[in-house]
C-alpha cells in the first residue's frame, strides 16, 4: 500500500468500468446495425429478427438479480471478468453461425439470450464494486461517469459498426467486438481488486477516505465465505423494503421512457419526421452524447446537495426534477412542427432523463451496502422489462393513435418514475428499514 500524497486509484477504477460499460453497448448494439445484413443472408424476416433481438433482453433482464447476487459473494472483479469472457464468447458465437444451418433463428436466439446474461452482471456487480471502493459523498458523479458509458458506447457504435460492416462484412463486426470487450476484461482483471485494503496502489491517505465514507458495514475484506454470508441482507428485508420497491418501479417507469430512445427514434426520425439517413444518423448520436454528458452531470449536482442538503434531498430532488423535465420535454417535442425542432427537443428529453440515472444507483449503494449487487440488479431487472414493453407496445400504439400517443405515454411514466421517489428515503439502510 502506498503512504505517499493521496492517491486516487478509485478514479481510474471507475474510469475502467465506464470503459467497461461503452464496450458493453458496443456488444450488444453492434447487431440492430448488422442486422440488415444478416436478414438477408439468412432470410429472415422482419418478426424473426425481432424475435433475435428480444432475446438478448429477456436474458439480460432475468439475470440481473443473480448476477447482483454473484458479485456480492464472489467480488466484482471475478464476476465481471467472467462477464467479459462470457459476452466476448457469445459474441463471437454469433458471427460462426452458418448460412447452412436449418435452425438459424434458433441458433441466433439462443445465442443472444445467453449473450444477454453474461451482460446482466455489469451494472449490479459495478455497484457492488462503489459500495466498496467510494465514499458515499462521491458515488452520484461515479455512477454518472459509469453510465455515461452507455452514451459513449451507443453513439461509438453505429459509426464503427457501419465502416466494419461495409468494409469487412457483417462477421467481423462481432469477431472486432468480441476481441475488445476480452482485450478490455484481461486489463480489468489485473488491475482491479475487490476491496481497496487489497490494491497495493492505494495510498493510506485514500483508503482512510474511503472507509470513513463507506456504508458497507465491512471496513476490511471478509476472511472467509461465511463470513461474507453474514453481512448480506436477506431476501425478505429485500423484498418488503419499501425503497427497494419504489426504486425498482420508477426505474421500470425510466427504462420505458430510456427504450423509445434505444429502439425506436432512429426510425422516428426517418419514417415520420421524414429526416434522410444522415440526418437520422447525426440527430440518434446527439441523443447518446447528451445521455454521455447529462449522466455524470446529474451525479455532480447530486454530490454537491448532499453535502449541503443530505441524501434524502440530492438524490431525490435531481430523480425527481429530472425525471419531471423529461416528461415536458417529451410532450412538447412530440408536438412540435420542425422535425430539426423536436428533434433536437426529443434529445434534450433523453438528457434529462439521463440526469436521474446516479440518483438510483447511488441510493441502492447507499441502503443495501454490502448487498448492493442483489438489489441494485434487482432494481435493474424492472429497467429491463419496462424497456421490453416499450420495444412491444411503442409501435402498437403509434399504429393506432400515431407516434404523439406513443410519446405522450412516455412521458406519463416518466411522471408516475418521478413520483415515486418521494417515498424514498436513502438515509434508511434495509436493516434499518425492517426494524419496528
Amino acid at each position: 500500500m502506498s503512504d505517499g500524497s493521496r492517491s486516487n486509484v478509485r478514479w481510474f477504477m471507475i474510469f475502467w468500468i465506464f470503459v467497461l460499460s461503452a464496450v458493453a453497448f458496443l456488444d450488444r448494439v453492434n447487431i440492430t446495425i448488422a442486422g440488415t445484413s444478416i436478414a438477408t443472408e439468412f432470410h429472415l424476416s422482419n418478426v424473426q429478427l425481432g424475435y433475435v433481438f428480444s432475446a438478448f433482453l429477456l436474458g439480460y433482464a432475468l439475470f440481473q438479480t443473480p448476477g447482483g447476487w454473484l458479485a456480492d459473494r464472489l467480488g466484482p472483479r471475478k464476476v465481471l471478468a467472467i462477464g467479459v469472457i462470457w459476452w466476448g464468447v457469445f459474441t463471437a458465437l454469433t458471427a460462426a453461425v452458418s448460412p447452412r444451418i436449418a435452425v438459424a433463428v434458433f441458433a441466433f436466439v439462443s445465442i443472444r439470450f445467453l449473450l444477454g446474461i453474461g451482460e446482466a452482471i455489469i451494472y449490479p456487480a459495478s455497484n457492488q464494486f462503489v459500495s466498496q471502493w467510494i465514499p458515499t459523498q462521491e458515488r452520484g458523479i461515479a455512477n454518472g461517469v459509469i453510465f455515461a458509458g452507455i452514451g459513449v458506447g451507443s453513439g461509438a457504435t453505429p459509426l464503427l459498426i457501419t465502416y466494419i460492416v461495409t468494409h469487412l462484412g457483417w462477421r467481423w463486426s462481432f469477431w472486432i467486438s468480441a476481441l475488445i470487450g476480452l482485450v478490455v476484461g484481461l486489463v480489468w482483471f489485473l488491475i482491479a481488486r475487490d476491496y481497496p485494503e487489497k490494491h497495493p496502489w492505494v495510498s493510506s491517505s485514500e483508503l482512510a477516505l474511503i472507509q470513513n465514507g463507506r456504508t458497507s458495514s465491512k471496513a476490511q475484506p471478509a476472511s472467509s465465505a461465511s463470513d461474507a454470508e453474514k453481512t448480506l441482507v436477506p431476501w425478505n428485508v429485500i423484498l418488503s423494503s419499501r425503497n427497494v420497491w419504489s426504486v425498482t418501479l420508477s426505474y421500470f417507469c425510466f427504462g420505458y421512457v430510456a427504450w423509445i430512445f434505444f429502439g425506436w427514434f432512429y426510425i422516428y426520425l426517418a419514417k415520420v419526421r421524414g429526416l434522410n439517413l444522415k440526418a437520422s444518423a447525426v440527430f440518434s448520436t446527439i441523443v447518446f452524447l447528451m445521455m454521455a454528458v447529462c449522466s455524470p452531470l446529474g451525479g455532480a449536482i447530486s454530490d454537491a446537495l448532499a453535502k449541503s442538503q443530505g441524501k434524502r434531498v440530492a438524490r431525490a430532488s435531481i430523480a425527481i426534477f429530472a425525471l419531471t423535465l423529461a416528461c415536458i420535454f417529451l410532450v412538447i417535442g412530440s408536438r412540435a412542427e420542425s422535425p430539426a425542432l423536436a428533434t433536437v427537443v426529443l434529445a434534450g428529453g433523453a438528457g434529462a432523463l439521463y440526469l436521474s440515472q446516479s440518483s438510483f444507483w447511488s441510493v441502492t449503494a447507499d441502503i443495501a451496502a454490502d448487498s448492493s449487487g442483489s438489489v441494485s440488479g434487482f432494481m435493474n431487472m424492472g429497467a429491463q422489462f419496462g424497456g421490453m414493453v416499450t420495444t412491444s407496445l411503442t409501435p402498437i400504439i403509434a399504429a393506432r393513435f400515431g407516434w404523439n400517443a406513443s410519446f405522450i405515454v412516455a412521458a406519463v411514466m416518466a411522471l408516475i418514475g418521478a413520483s415515486l421517489w418521494f417515498v424514498v428515503n436513502p438515509e434508511k439502510g434495509l436493516e434499518t428499514e425492517a426494524q419496528p
